[in-house]
Parts: structure tokens; sequence; C-alpha cells
């Protein structure tokens, strides 16, 4: 079997409800979403870092630090969505045609995550050719206690097998006759970082997938591949991405790169 293709796309919305323009914030002398990129291109085994976007004036910027864009509807619904009306395009950015969607990762990278790092990525095209190209693959990590009942931290319930369950606001698994304060302390709970590998040809079935009740109710993407019966498998990774959605985080993210720069 042949090497798979692998691009990686970032879908960049500019318009946001809890922080709005926050791609374009200003981190360490640089947009959000211009770390974003960089830290992507620093991964090693890609065929392009993309971006995909309905905004001109991302499209300036992102063009203006040397990235190819494809623009997109504004009306997409999700990022996947926005990738999913573009997926041939991805597919040939990594050099491929037609007959080789089966063979292409595209990696939905979100962008607003200044902090990613390079090595989720890696992990993850290296997962696909382990595994012999699976349909979706998904990086996890393991809570901490303080975690465990945020709704704002998407959990993760795992198969033996490293399947994904489903997905949840809410902690899973429910302990029975357990004060949830004390969950923690008898299994291990497991968090989602935002990322998606999908093979391109599942992708590009996007907007066959039917409605998902699952997806309104928590407002998850991904359960509408769960609802449909498309297996995401997942990988274990050492800690969450800090994604920015308040002012709080991204005041959160500047002070990380600022330690970063000083220890650098």
């Amino acid at each position: 079997m042949s090497a798979p293709r692998v691009v990686v796309a970032v879908p960049a919305r500019l318009e946001s409800a809890r922080l709005p323009g926050k791609l374009l914030a200003d981190i360490a002398g640089k947009p959000v979403l211009q770390h974003v990129l960089e830290r992507c291109r620093q991964a090693q085994g890609l065929a392009a870092v993309v971006v995909c976007t309905d905004s001109d004036q991302v499209r300036s910027f992102a063009e203006g630090w040397g990235f190819p864009v494809l623009m997109t509807s504004p009306h997409c619904s999700s990022g996947s969505e926005r990738l999913a009306s573009v997926v041939a395009e991805l597919v040939a950015a990594a050099g491929g045609g037609a007959s080789d969607f089966d063979e292409t990762l595209v990696i939905n990278v979100q962008g607003d995550q200044p902090l990613l790092d390079p090595a989720i990525i890696e992990a993850m095209a290296a997962q696909f050719a382990q595994l012999q190209r699976p349909p979706v693959l998904t990086p996890v990590y393991p809570l901490t206690a303080d975690k465990l009942h945020d709704p704002n931290v998407v959990k993760v319930l795992r198969a033996r097998d490293g399947r994904a369950i489903t997905f949840s606001r809410s902690a899973l698994p429910h302990l029975r006759g357990v004060p949830p304060e004390q969950w923690a302390q008898h299994s291990t709970y497991w968090g989602h970082v935002g990322l998606y590998g999908y093979r391109a040809d599942v992708l590009a079935g996007w907007a066959a997938l039917p409605h998902s009740l699952l997806e309104d109710l928590e407002k998850l993407e991904q359960l509408r591949l769960i609802d449909a019966g498309i297996p995401l498998l997942t990988y274990e990774v050492a800690h969450d991405c800090l994604s920015v959605d308040t002012p709080e985080q991204l005041e959160q993210a500047r002070t990380i790169a600022r330690a970063e720069l000083a220890g650098a």
C-alpha cells in the first residue's frame, strides 16, 4: 500500500459569537490564525497547509503569510462542512486526483488553536497509515478532575479498541453510587482535542449524512458521524491544545506565548 497523502485544512470563519474577530487577534505580535498555520507547517510529512474561508480579509492575510486559500460558502454550518465543500480541491492540493480520495487524509485543524503542538498532526498521519486508512481519526487526552464536570470541555466515551462510542459535554461514564467529585478517582476520563482526520472519501459524503438530533442538542459536529454509524478512532496524546473562544482564553494564550518566547 502506498504512503497516504496528507493535507491540513484550516476552516477560518471570521465571525464568532463569543469572541468576534478572534482569528485576527494579536498574540505576541502575530494574529491567532497565523500562529495556527505556522505551527501546522512545522509538522513533517504534509503535502500542504490550506486555509478554507468565506472571508476576503482572511484570504488576503493568509496569502500574505504564504498559505494557499480556498474560498467557501458563508452558509457552512461547521468547519467539517466547510472542508467537505472543497474536498476535491484539498485532495488536489495533496497531489491527488479523483482516484485518490481513499488514500488521502484531510486533517481539520481549528483556526483558533494558536498553541497547537505539531506532533499531534504527525501522530495522526502515522495512525492513519498504521491503521490502514480508517474513516476518521481524532485525538483524546486524559482529563484532570477539575475539568471533569465543565460543560465547555468535550468528553469522549471510548470502547476497548479505542473507538469513540460518543462525545458529550457531560462526564461519561456516569458512576452510579459515587459522588461526582470522586469520579476521577475511579475511572479514566478522556477529553477531546478538536482535530479531525478525515479520509477524503468520508468527508466527500458529509452532505449526504442524515440530520442528527444529538448534534443539535450537544452542539458537537462529530455526533453527526456517530449517528450515521461512521466509526471515529481515537489516539492518545498527553494534553489538550488551548482553543481561544473567550477573552479570558485569549489572555491565557498571550501569557503562554510570552513565556515561550522568553524561554526561547
